[in-house]
């Protein structure tokens, strides 16, 4: 049906920054209507959200990266972003887009921060 595609990824230093895209394909013809999120997963943990932005849009962001990572969107490239500033060790995880309502993974973009 949609196809999310995730790039940007790589490996920074501490306190570095990464800028995240995410297009979508297929059908999307309702994609300004979408509620998306970026969520990653780090190893041996569960997924979890990252951020969320609505079609109002409403934006909300996981406590530990608030004020650090920004979340936008371009509805006419159906392209959904993340802004990572200030990374840390423990924002090393693979970071995957989706819409909210959606549990279909893609392969994700990984994200490493290492000293």
């Amino acid at each position: 049906q949609v196809q999310l595609v995730e790039s940007g990824g790589g490996l920074v230093q501490p306190g570095e920054s990464l800028k995240l895209s995410c297009t979508a394909s297929g059908n999307t013809a309702a994609f300004a209507a979408w509620a998306m999120g970026w969520y990653r997963q780090a190893p041996g943990k569960q997924r979890e959200l990252v951020a969320s932005i609505t079609a109002r849009p409403a934006i909300k962001y996981l406590s530990s990266v608030e004020g650090r990572f920004t979340i936008s969107r371009d509805n006419a490239k159906k392209a959904l972003y993340l802004d990572l500033h200030n990374l840390k060790p423990e924002d090393t995880a693979v970071y995957y887009c989706n819409r909210i309502a959606d549990r279909n993974w893609g392969q994700g973009t990984q994200v490493t921060v290492s000293s």
